[in-house]
């Protein structure tokens, strides 16, 4: 069950219709899990300083079960992560950054359980 949180300093006008739902799709796909488990929120206008400067520029954080707990995969997520929001918010690469933060089942709460019980 991946979450993905992406911030960015960029007006919501500016953020392509649909961010969201591509992104949703997007993150399927590299991460290999069902869009149906995929959450997705995005935050636009955030006031951000990225390496120090206040230019334009997104942070997205993924956090997931199983897929993101090595530097291999997360180079693997990395680039494909970074090829979609290059084209889709208009940065350059180094005006955004990824977080990666693998969970754990017992750490997501669903239905009134934990995914462990699920």
């Amino acid at each position: 069950m991946p979450f993905l949180e992406l911030e960015t300093s960029l007006p919501g006008a500016r953020l392509p219709p649909g961010l969201g739902l591509e992104l949703c799709a997007a993150a399927a796909d590299i991460l290999g899990k069902p869009a149906e488990r995929v959450n997705v929120t995005v935050r636009s206008g955030v006031p951000m300083v990225l390496s120090g400067s206040a230019e334009p520029c997104a942070q997205l954080i993924v956090s997931s079960i199983g897929v993101v707990g090595s530097a291999e995969q997360n180079q693997r997520h990395s680039a494909r992560f970074f090829e979609f929001l290059t084209a889709r918010l208009g940065l350059g690469p180094e005006r955004i950054i990824i977080r990666f933060y693998p969970l754990e089942p017992w750490q997501i709460g669903k239905n009134g359980t934990v995914m462990t019980f699920m």
